[in-house]
């Protein structure tokens, strides 16, 4: 059978309102502007860091070296790098302004 006891009652009522309000509160923070906007800063600041690194990575920079000259006269090993493969970014970056000019000379054409 049913608990009747008052006292039980109120506080089931009192911890059931206290849930309440703390979900109440957190469906608030989670959805009010400022939040959002931290929490889509912080994504694009994560995504270009990602975005960065992988451009690094892409043309060579930070890369350990894969290689060392043998000992020199003096007895010490130098660590040599090798260039970065600059060439399918400069490529990459032509075939961007290409396309770009050509958007602009076609929307000019159609005026």
């Amino acid at each position: 059978m049913a608990d009747t006891d008052p006292e039980a009652l109120e506080r089931e009522i009192e911890r059931t309102r206290a849930e309440l309000a703390r979900t109440v509160d957190a469906i608030a923070d989670r959805v009010s502007p400022k939040r959002v906007a931290e929490r889509g800063v912080a994504r694009l600041k994560a995504n270009a860091e990602e975005f960065v690194s992988s451009i690094g990575d892409f043309v060579g920079v930070g890369r350990p070296a894969p290689y060392a000259e043998d000992a020199e006269e003096d007895g010490e090993a130098r660590d040599e790098y090798p260039p970065p493969n600059l060439a399918p970014l400069l490529i990459g970056v032509g075939a961007v302004v290409v396309i770009g000019a050509a958007i602009v000379l076609l929307r000019r054409r159609g005026r």
